[in-house]
């Protein structure tokens, strides 16, 4: 059985890895820590689910340090946009500064593996800032040596997101559309956010239990590998 740790909760994708791990029967225990409380929590068995909830976010990292017992897996999907921070310097400070503190904590207090969901063309070199603030996160966890670090890359995340953005609404619809003709036409560069969020669950279990592939300790999952590990 998994104790899991999860940043990110409230978040569109995060709800829905949320979800996963409570109807998982392989996880029995599930903390999460967020600014706000997790839909989930209002239903979600107290004995699975704790919720620490703090707008201070540089509580976090202690929080997650005294967890007990020791998460088994850490997942990330926390995220944020240039417009919500406030301009890209503080999106950086968010999204990547408290990404890879909380990792560091993790890795400090034991856990195994650790999940993180990125996204597609995430690049060190890339010319767009927010694949390289993507690609740096990636490659600063990634150093600091968990058993099994696990990237998941989507492209565009499908679904239904709390706030507003008509532009990338304007494209979810389309895949939502290219979808309804043939899977194959959406699943190669566009991924729901369920999906997404079963696949960060069961293959973090994977690699817990030893099953992820061999010869690596970091493990990437695209499009076509998180269609394949969200649809078990």
């Amino acid at each position: 059985m998994a104790n899991v740790a999860l940043i990110g909760s409230t978040g569109m994708v995060g709800s829905h890895i949320l979800n996963s791990l409570l109807t998982n029967n392989a996880v029995s225990r599930v903390d999460t820590i967020s600014r706000r409380t997790p839909q989930a929590a209002s239903s979600a068995p107290r004995a699975k689910l704790t919720s620490f909830v703090s707008d201070d976010t540089s509580k976090w990292a202690s929080q997650l340090s005294a967890l007990t017992p020791t998460p088994s897996i850490f997942i990330s999907s926390l995220a944020t946009t240039r417009a919500a921070a406030g301009g890209f310097e503080n999106q950086y400070k968010i999204e990547h500064g408290l990404n890879v503190e909380l990792a560091k904590a993790a890795r400090e207090a034991g856990t195994q593996v650790y999940v993180l969901i990125s996204s597609s063309g995430a690049n060190t070199k890339s010319n767009f800032a927010y694949m390289r603030l993507k690609g740096e996160i990636e490659e600063d966890v990634k150093a600091l040596g968990f058993e099994k670090t696990l990237i998941l890359r989507p492209g565009l995340i499908a679904g239904q997101r709390e706030e507003g953005r008509p532009a990338e609404a304007a494209v979810r619809f389309i895949a939502s559309a290219l979808g309804k003709v043939h899977p194959s036409l959406k699943d190669g560069w566009a991924q729901e956010a369920d999906v997404i969020g079963k696949a960060a669950v069961n293959a973090g279990l994977k690699a817990l239990n030893g099953e992820a592939p061999a010869g690596s300790d970091v493990w990437i999952l695209h499009g076509n590998d998180i269609i394949q590990y969200g649809s078990e």
